[in-house]
């Protein structure tokens, strides 16, 4: 049995839950596959007048990348500014270019990343160049091999990625 399985029972004792056990809590079951289970929490928390924090979307779009359902996670992103007044950061639209094209929506990840307000990093251009490559969409993977190497310009390792390995 893994510590994971453990960790809401110990939660559950726990007399005062503050900010950082809420997030370390959902982060962890999100991160290890009981992304249902964290947004389970997550709504517990609300309903226990907790705010969340950048961190805690963190978890929450992890768990909604790992379980697929995209329009949750869409909802999650919006609400982060719109009801929460937290701005989204690079890890936040990180976890939305990764959950997009596993639905099979990469045109619109593409979108996202380019109505990003920050630049977007190499973690970034690296990971829809693996989902043009997943889904076998050429076109769109030198779009983003293109921008890969802007960022990274010399990194060899970027031409291998067009590649099947």
């Amino acid at each position: 049995m893994s510590e994971v399985s453990h960790s809401p029972k110990m939660f559950q004792g726990m007399k005062t839950k503050d900010l950082i056990s809420w997030n370390t809590l959902i982060g962890g079951l999100a991160m290890h596959g009981r992304g249902v289970d964290a947004l389970n929490l997550f709504i517990r928390m609300k309903n226990a007048g907790q705010k969340p924090d950048g961190i805690t979307f963190l978890g929450i779009l992890c768990a909604c990348t790992h379980m697929g359902p995209v329009e949750d996670g869409l909802a999650y992103f919006q609400s982060m500014a719109h009801d929460n007044s937290i701005v989204p950061q690079i890890e936040h639209y990180g976890c939305m270019v990764d959950l997009l094209p596993r639905a099979g929506r990469l045109e619109q990840a593409m979108d996202f990343v380019s109505k990003m307000p920050m630049e977007p990093d190499v973690v970034i251009g690296a990971g829809l160049l693996g989902a043009c490559r997943t889904h076998k969409n050429v076109e769109l993977a030198e779009v983003a091999l293109q921008r890969l190497i802007e960022l990274e310009p010399k990194n060899p390792a970027n031409y291998g990625k067009m590649w099947p390995g």
